[in-house]
């Protein structure tokens, strides 16, 4: 029921007014309030309004922040004193998926146990409803994005002075993608630094560009930074949990490279950076300049953020977007990402901090097979009859004295991923081979 960062799929299909009552029925029963809010697929009115009959059929009282960011939501919960928090959102995904994503009071998503709990009382229908006159309440907290971006600014203002940079001095471009980053442009307003925005109007329909901030997607972000001769372009998806960026030189930033920049800036000599299997090379060095290191996680930003917990690990991200602060919240919350980028624009350009982070090579390909746990299994002992480095966290992943592979069955579709990496492309190259060889020879060995 539950993915990488909560449950989502095709309205209608796997996603229905039905699913919805019943995660809030199955979340209502241990808890007495809960935070909900939306983005802005239209899809989104039906889904919360059946979310919060379900909430309060378990007498659970209704607090809706209404149309706001998924970061506003999850570091809400504490302010209000609710038991958690469920945010009727697809994320990043197309606009005719819808989801929910499901909060702590500590701004982390549902664990895996709290997941697995919620599944359990949602098939056993194991539901503790109220009676007729102990239904909860539902009523609105106008005020949560207010408050999202007052927690924003004191961090750009703590950034930036620790930084000895001025704000006022930075130009940004925030290219909200027709969902609800704008609190990221408000907040950057209220600390002075020259703002202009591109898709701000939410729109669950994606008009202006597809909901997920990447390269391809964002060009026209990535040309007007240059264009009007600003120092940063922040880019968002549907629901500003995730953060990409275009340095002051026109570059999309590759993730890799913003989470080297990122876990160099928070972590210090001895300190852990977690970061999902796939994560680049590049990250190990410059991480290892300061002293810190990696600590790798499987796939998903529930997996970060649950090591994220853990005091030694100052800083938690994914290439694709997602960045957590432990200091702040353990939820990942691009619009935090976005000041903080900010705050770095301000005391020296992007495009300086990057060209003191080395680029690896990272070659990828797919292998069809309907067996992929068959297929798994049999490429778990081709790869340890080979190699003394492996570990299977998230699939099988292998360290080699020049680089690194991994094997990855696809979540969605009959494919094995392949992934690996050097710091030179012939062996980037000749790593992949191998790879992919392993793979086709389990591929053939069980069908």
């Amino acid at each position: 029921m539950f993915g990488t960062s909560g449950i989502r799929g095709r309205v209608g299909e796997s996603i229905t007014a039905s699913v919805a009552l019943d995660v809030g029925r199955a979340v209502g029963t241990d808890a007495d309030r809960v935070l909900v809010g939306r983005d802005a697929r239209d899809s989104g009115r039906t889904l919360r309004d059946a979310l919060v009959a379900g909430l309060q059929e378990t007498g659970t009282d209704v607090l809706d922040a209404g149309l706001a960011a998924t970061p506003t939501v999850a570091r809400g919960i504490a302010a209000r004193e609710a038991d958690a928090g469920v945010v009727v959102t697809a994320s990043h995904n197309p606009p005719e998926d819808n989801g929910l994503k499901l909060w702590t009071p500590s701004g982390q998503a549902f664990s895996t146990a709290q997941q697995e709990e919620v599944a359990e009382r949602i098939r056993e229908a194991d539901f503790d409803l109220a009676e007729w006159d102990e239904q909860g309440t539902h009523r609105a907290w106008d005020d949560a994005t207010a408050g999202h971006r007052e927690a924003l600014v004191e961090a750009g203002r703590r950034d930036a002075a620790a930084g000895d940079a001025d704000l006022s001095s930075l130009s940004v471009v925030v290219d909200a993608g027709n969902g609800m980053g704008g609190v990221t442009a408000e907040a950057l307003y209220d600390l002075g630094v020259d703002v202009e925005t591109l898709n701000d109007r939410p729109d669950g329909r994606f008009p202006a560009r597809p909901s997920e901030p990447t390269a391809e997607t964002c060009a026209t972000l990535a040309a007007t930074v240059p264009a009007v001769g600003a120092d940063l372009g922040i880019a968002h998806d549907g629901d500003a949990d995730r953060m990409m960026a275009v340095a002051d030189d026109g570059e999309f930033v590759p993730g890799d490279l913003l989470l080297a920049l990122f876990g160099r800036e928070e972590a210090g000599s001895g300190d852990r950076v977690a970061a999902p299997v796939n994560t680049s090379l590049a990250v190990d060095d410059a991480l290892a300049a300061v002293g810190a290191e990696v600590v790798h996680t499987r796939v998903g930003d529930v997996y970060v953020a649950e090591r994220a917990r853990d005091p030694a690990v100052a800083f938690g991200g994914e290439p694709s977007g997602a960045w957590i602060f432990p200091e702040e919240t353990l939820c990942p919350d691009g619009t935090l990402a976005a000041v903080k980028l900010a705050a770095l624009a301000a005391a020296e350009p992007i495009s300086d901090r990057l060209a003191r982070i080395d680029r690896y090579p990272i070659r990828r390909a797919t292998v069809e097979t309907d067996a992929k746990d068959a297929v798994m299994d049999a490429v778990d002992g081709l790869v340890r009859e080979r190699y003394d480095e492996v570990t299977a966290l998230d699939g099988v992943r292998v360290e080699t004295a020049d680089g690194w592979f991994l094997i990855r069955p696809s979540g969605t579709q009959p494919l094995i991923r392949l992934t690996a990496e050097a710091r030179e492309p012939e062996t980037a190259t000749e790593l992949l081979s191998t790879v992919r060889s392993l793979v086709e020879a389990a591929v053939e060995t069980e069908t």
